[in-house]
């Protein structure tokens, strides 16, 4: 278990170590110069004020000299300085994290709340009118792109009914609709995959057998059937938090929510690396640890996948 524990650590480091090569060369890569969006757009900038202010955010030097020193920093657990608010980003992070926390922990717990008594009713009736209903609703779910949901959200329930604020936050009614953008999509995948796993469940050899021996349905449906139908859904599920992350960048821009998705944005547009840096840095980060997790778990639940 220490070797293949040690074995997924070192790939977690090489993955983490390709993504920030990666963030940091896109970032670069863009159009534009930040010396100058730092400066404005007037008359009065010379070169030498550009020339000064790219010695002050390290611009000047080679892109390996300023690699290392971003990995340097970052070792030492210091993501840099925002550009235009001067603040530390570990601080600007800080600040934004708690809203998408609450944003992605609201979104998982909605999706699980739809998509587990969902699914189960459709993998016990199986064909029916309902099944064929909430599974086409749930392909709908699936191929709707979350920016285009929100905003239908917004139109609906934000501008004609008036029943909820269309964006920005400070109360509980203006998480309900990112909260329903970011949990629907997951809601809908989650119930295809306990819908299909329930139905694999109950065709098997212990099914059977408990059937034999006289059990009603529904205890076999959620005394033995259910249980092992949700493994491969926790483990999906474990991946969602990952992917509700990255997925709030649409949602929190969509609803002007107060995250780090939304500070991301804005820092693209204005060149500020560090903070792109950071947040994408976080971003990545809890997605290859995720997947850690599950890989430790599997290594845990299952001694062959240790051996092999």
């Amino acid at each position: 278990m220490v070797r293949y524990l040690v074995r997924r650590l070192l790939s977690a480091l090489i993955v983490l170590l390709g993504v920030t090569l990666i963030v940091f060369a896109l970032l670069r890569l863009t159009p534009g110069d930040p010396a100058e969006l730092v400066l404005g757009d007037t008359a009065e900038i010379t070169p030498q004020d550009i020339a000064r202010v790219r010695a002050r955010l390290g611009l000047d030097k080679s892109l390996v000299t300023q690699y290392g020193i971003f990995i340097w920093d970052l070792i030492h657990g210091d993501l840099g300085t925002s550009v235009y608010s001067r603040e530390p980003v570990a601080q600007v992070i800080a600040g934004k994290m708690g809203n998408t926390l609450l944003l992605t922990g609201s979104g998982l717990v909605l999706s699980v709340l739809i998509a587990v008594p969902v699914g189960v009713v459709s993998a016990a009736k199986p064909y029916t009118l309902f099944d064929s209903a909430s599974m086409a609703l749930a392909l709908s779910g699936t191929a709707i792109p979350s920016f285009w949901l929100g905003l239908m959200l917004i139109l609906l329930f934000g501008v004609k009914l008036k029943w909820l604020p269309p964006s920005g936050a400070g109360t509980w009614r203006h998480l309900i609709l990112p909260a329903l953008t970011l949990g629907l999509g997951r809601a809908a995948l989650l119930t295809r995959l306990i819908r299909a796993s329930l139905l694999e469940a109950v065709s098997q050899d212990y099914v059977r057998t408990a059937r034999a021996k006289g059990l009603g349905e529904r205890a076999i449906l959620f005394r033995h059937a259910l249980r092992n139908a949700l493994i491969p859904v926790v483990t999906v599920l474990g991946l969602q938090v990952a992917f509700l992350l990255s997925g709030a960048v649409l949602t929190e821009t969509v609803f002007a929510w107060p995250g780090l998705g939304r500070a991301m944005v804005r820092a693209v547009l204005e060149r500020d690396y560090p903070v792109v840096q950071g947040i994408a840095l976080l971003i990545s980060a809890s997605v290859v640890l995720t997947n850690l997790l599950i890989d430790l778990c599997y290594g845990l639940l299952n001694p062959t996948i240790r051996r092999e």
